[in-house]
């Protein structure tokens, strides 16, 4: 957000999530390191398939992921497959686990916005609690999941204050939906991939 105003699209991935991800790797890049320095370059063909699995494995978990906020809805990007909600089928927003959005499709939920720890939430500044949009609160009170300094509670802000925009200006009053179902599409790619690698990991690991 500059100056007020609300950016059109909003990509909000994991800042955890990345974290894990960037360690995975180092920890796979010095293990491989390790392995040829054992047994030297003629092994590596073979012995590297554990690690270059676990690095993609951490890629498509941990860093892929993210939720995108933009006029036309909210985009959830999962490990396995990305979802389009547009804003006319978004009836709540919950962070009880992970940012959740329950619609007239059903409820799904953002792997790159899990709720906090227990450890966060004692670390929460209420400082981060205050001019929260209305729909965060339920009977004065708000979720752990909805503390803005976490992955949940950030993307819940963003989708919330958008949400609220687009309702208080009229935009949902009576909207009808254009399609029966989501759009959802899955990650081929990722799919193949994580088969691939894995099952070559596996050949490895008991060769």
């Amino acid at each position: 957000m500059a100056n007020g105003q609300i950016e059109t699209d909003i990509t909000m991935p994991s800042r955890f999530g990345r974290i894990l991800a960037v360690i995975t790797v180092a920890i796979a890049a010095y293990g491989l390191v390790v392995t040829v320095a054992d047994s030297g370059l003629e092994g590596l063909l073979v012995s590297s398939w554990p690690f270059v699995f676990v690095s993609y494995l951490a890629f498509a978990v941990f860093w892929q992921p993210s939720v995108t906020v933009s006029d036309g809805g909210v985009t959830l990007r999962n490990v396995l497959r990305t979802i389009h909600l547009p804003w006319p089928s978004i009836q709540r927003i919950d962070t009880k686990f992970a940012l959740t959005l329950f619609t007239d499709y059903g409820h799904f939920a953002a792997w790159a916005a899990p709720a906090p720890t227990r450890y966060s939430v004692g670390q929460t500044d209420k400082s981060d609690l205050t001019r929260l949009p209305e729909s965060t609160y339920f009977a004065g009170t708000i979720r752990p999941g909805d503390n803005p300094a976490s992955d949940s509670g950030q993307a819940a802000l963003v989708v919330r204050m958008r949400w609220e925009a687009l309702r208080d200006a009229g935009h949902l009053d009576s909207a009808r939906l254009e399609k029966e179902r989501p759009d959802i599409q899955w990650h081929l790619v990722t799919i193949a991939a994580l088969v691939v690698l894995g099952a070559a990991a596996v050949f490895s690991a008991v060769h």
